[in-house]
């Protein structure tokens, strides 16, 4: 259904784009077999994983689990999915710990893409599978099949022929970092084949295109046939002959060094086709070889995953002015549990998910702090006890903790990025707990290599007050004012309010895993791992004001008492206070930011096309890998982090920032930044990490007034422009620049007419708790009965506290989702009107367009 509708979008007359996003946490696997089937400790292994789409890896687990067969990960990735996939896969890796010697695969976890809606939203354990090349396809390809037009009866030809022209392949797999891919076309008769022939190699792309045509000479039964017989020859003839077979079998050459590999196959039983002409593209499928692998599932072990998988279908703005109206409209609603925002709240097990399009949608209309301020007055209204503020996973909670993710990345890298650095590039022993010291550490060292980084990183936090981002301190400031208004009687309830936020909920989880918050690309040994725990879990406790007198019985570890007493002091609270006194100031306290030192935002080694060197008038050009860098100043790149820059390019210099075609230079991946003189090529490692580079520098670089309007989404090469065949290489683009529409205070791009339909297809999803909600509604007629018998109306966890005001939103809310609903499906029935089963949209083998013919056209 989705590959259908990712093609049918590319119509100038389609209205409707798809958004794809994953969130996945690996737990933890149990299990795995022993290194080299030995016992005992030398059996143990190092353990990563590696995320992949098809084959294409996307992200590895920061950190390595050392002598482990049951390596606990608890590693949490999220990222937009930007084009079609089939297959998801988590590969466990063992780390070979000999240099020379290659990581090993043990064994992966696949999952169909049609089947993540089994796995949404839940924690499940998977059996680890075997790894088979054979298995591991991905891509389709383009057939014209049919009998030879030049058959003529006579002593000349006397048998027919079957041409089998083979036309394209398209999202072929890639093997050792390339694909040099041709096709072999065979003619099976039952097991035995019959004949087989290839197709020419085609160098350096996924996407080949052959145009060949292959003769097959087809049998019939019967060697006698006259020119009358000869003259009807059809399927009829063929069927006679049950078990003809054409198998195409897509490879890639390994140029004799590793030997083909194979991408692909299909079969098609001639019997099965129309020959008289037969065009159609198929889905490439594994080989069936036959062979079972000896090991069972249950003896490769188990990994234990949370997969989160979402895919919108998402309508132009008109479509959903009534829902966005009834969720901006929220704040306003009293009370606010008659609200959308609110009921979206309650409708969800993970908060998570409705807290993410409300932050955006809201932030985006300028709506965020109302938004914020009454769902944290409801819920602070109701609590007992102070030290349980906020501490939930309530929707106000995680409403914060996405906002933080968005405002506050650049003031995390600000704050921290060189405390984390140190830590990395000295690699101090600092475990202070003596059950797992190794031989020859002291604890005085260690405790006082930890103490060091503590310091460090609590004096970076506290000295950052005046670069906390406006609109956090703005939102800290109304929880503050809460906190007092509700607890007037207690003096540290405005301090615990916001360090539960800034330290526990933003500080602490990018110490403990600065990759994730892109602070750092580095992969984390267990060591380094277990010192950055150590910092969270003090930086954090300071952050709570923990008292210095805490006893053993209110700290479990008792190896960190010593540790804590050390930063728990007087002098460390009063310098959090005045932390959080600064940062949840309603004034507007930054420093001016015309000489700041440059922020990193992003980094990581790609492979970059050279500029090109004039050497006794020939112009050298080639690829080389290269560590890139974007700061808040410069993109720029070197040979190596921390070596010179070979390339500086001011932001104020980028002018457009676009995809680049493949046929440039016939590999995946690529974007331009373009420059006034001249273009930079750069390929990133997947298809995932080129749309994250070219959202943020598009972001950073759009408030440049010289900005492109149009481009060329092809490069000059041999002479001209490949994409608009014109000569001179200084000509404008031909086609004009992605539109974006990029806040220039936030981290990320905000699609609202995304975020919203995220909202609707929850509601949807939820629609019997909404349909029961109404009725419940529908079952009071006073008022004053909800709150006289408040049990009676939980469902389960939701109180109607004003049943008037809830019910006129739901019904509105249930109207607008169903009305939404039915554009959907009269969408996806056009889809299916203009689709044809065997066309590029959708190919032959594709399950996924036949479950969406059954579902959407059936009348």
């Amino acid at each position: 259904m989705m590959d259908n509708l990712d093609n049918c979008l590319d119509n100038n007359d389609c209205d409707v784009r798809i958004e794809q996003q994953l969130r996945i946490k690996i737990g933890e696997a149990k299990n795995l077999m022993p290194r080299n089937g030995s016992n005992g400790s030398s059996g143990l292994r190092d353990c990563y994983c590696v995320i992949s789409l098809d084959r294409e890896q996307i992200y590895r687990t920061c950190s390595t689990v050392e002598r482990t067969n049951n390596p606990f990960f608890g590693e949490e990735f999220q990222f937009e999915i930007p084009r079609r996939f089939r297959n998801l896969a988590i590969y466990l890796y063992d780390r070979e710990r000999s240099v020379n010697n290659k990581d090993k695969v043990m064994g992966k976890v696949s999952i169909k893409r049609d089947d993540l809606s089994k796995y949404h939203n839940k924690e499940s354990w998977f059996p680890i599978i075997p790894v088979d090349p054979d298995s591991e396809v991905q891509g389709k390809i383009h057939l014209d099949i049919k009998l030879d037009q030049c058959f003529k009866p006579g002593a000349h030809q006397t048998q027919p022929k079957v041409a089998v022209r083979v036309i394209d392949c398209n999202d072929l797999g890639v093997i050792n970092g390339c694909c040099d891919p041709y096709v072999i076309v065979s003619l099976y008769n039952g097991p035995i084949r019959q004949e087989a022939k290839r197709t020419k190699i085609k160098k350096k792309t996924v996407n080949p295109h052959f145009d060949e045509i292959l003769y097959f000479d087809i049998p019939i039964r019967g060697q006698n046939h006259d020119r009358n017989s000869v003259r009807s020859l059809n399927n009829v003839n063929i069927i006679n002959n049950n078990s003809l077979e054409l198998r195409i079998s897509v490879m890639h050459d390994g140029n004799g060094m590793f030997g083909s590999a194979f991408l692909g196959e299909v079969k098609i039983p001639l019997n099965d086709i129309d020959l008289s002409g037969h065009n159609a593209w198929y889905l490439l499928q594994p080989r069936d070889t036959g062979r079972t692998d000896d090991r069972t599932a249950t003896e490769l072990g188990s990994l234990r995953l949370k997969i989160h998988y979402t895919f919108d279908y998402v309508f132009s703005s008109r479509f959903y002015e009534t829902l966005r109206k009834l969720i901006l409209i929220s704040p306003e609603i009293k009370p606010i549990s008659s609200s959308t925002a609110y009921i979206l709240g309650e409708l969800v097990s993970n908060k998570v998910d409705a807290a993410q399009p409300l932050v955006k949608i809201f932030m985006h209309y300028k709506k965020i702090i109302p938004l914020i301020k009454v769902l944290a007055e409801a819920e602070i209204s109701k609590v007992t006890d102070v030290n349980t503020i906020f501490r939930g996973n309530s929707l106000v909670s995680k409403c914060m903790d996405e906002l933080m993710k968005i405002v506050g990345i650049r003031y995390l890298h600000e704050t921290l990025q060189s405390t984390i650095e140190q830590v990395l590039s000295e690699h101090k022993t600092c475990e202070v707990d003596p059950s797992r010291f190794k031989d020859g550490e002291s604890l005085a060292t260690n405790m006082s290599n930890l103490k060091t980084y503590i310091s460090n990183t609590f004096r970076s936090i506290t000295s950052s007050a005046l670069r906390c981002p406006q609109l956090m301190c703005e939102i800290f400031s109304v929880l503050k004012e809460l906190a007092i208004k509700y607890f007037p009687e207690s003096r540290e309830v405005c301090y615990y309010v916001i360090s539960g936020f800034v330290f526990l909920r933003f500080f602490a989880p990018a110490i403990l895993n600065p990759k994730l918050f892109e602070i750092t690309d580095q992969q984390i040994d267990s060591q380094t791992n277990r010192t950055l725990t150590l910092i969270s879990k003090t930086i954090q406790s300071i952050g709570n004001l923990v008292s210095s007198k805490c006893t053993n019985q209110v700290i479990k570890e008792e190896y960190m008492i010593t540790l804590y007493k050390e930063f728990l002091t007087e002098q460390h609270i009063e310098s959090t206070k005045v932390f959080l006194e600064l940062i949840s100031s309603s004034t507007t306290l930054s420093v001016p930011r015309v000489n700041e030192l440059p922020v990193l935002l992003k980094e990581s080694v790609m492979t970059k096309r050279a500029q090109g060197r004039r050497r006794i008038g020939i112009g050298f050009r080639n690829f080389k890998k290269r560590y890139f860098c974007l700061n808040t100043q410069h993109f720029f790149y070197s040979k190596a982090k921390n070596k010179r820059p070979l390339c500086r390019i001011p932001i104020n210099e980028i002018l457009a920032v676009e995809k680049l075609q493949e046929q440039s230079f016939k590999m995946k991946n690529m974007f331009q930044v373009v420059r006034k003189d001249r273009a930079l090529y750069i390929q990133a490692s997947n298809c995932v990490e080129e749309k994250e580079w070219i959202d943020i520098l598009t972001k950073v670089c759009q408030t440049n007034r010289n900005r492109l309007k149009e481009y060329h989404p092809s490069a000059f090469i041999s002479g001209q422009w490949l994409c608009c065949k014109a000569t001179n290489e200084n000509t404008s683009g031909c086609c004009p620049v992605s539109v974006t529409s990029l806040p220039p205070d936030l981290g990320v791009h905000i699609d609202p007419d995304r975020e919203i339909e995220r909202i609707h297809t929850i509601f949807l999803q939820n629609m019997e708790s909404l349909e029961t909600l109404i009725e419940l509604c529908e079952k009071q007629h006073l008022q004053h009965s909800c709150r006289m018998n408040p049990q009676y109306n939980r469902m389960p966890h939701f109180v109607i506290e004003d049943r008037h005001s809830l019910w006129e939103t739901l019904k509105e809310l249930r109207q607008c989702v169903i009305r939404l609903e039915q554009n959907h499906k009269q969408y996806m029935r056009s889809v299916c009107v203009r689709t044809i089963y065997g066309s590029e949209q959708a190919p032959i083998g594709d399950d996924n367009y036949l479950l969406m013919l059954a579902k959407h056209c059936t009348t």
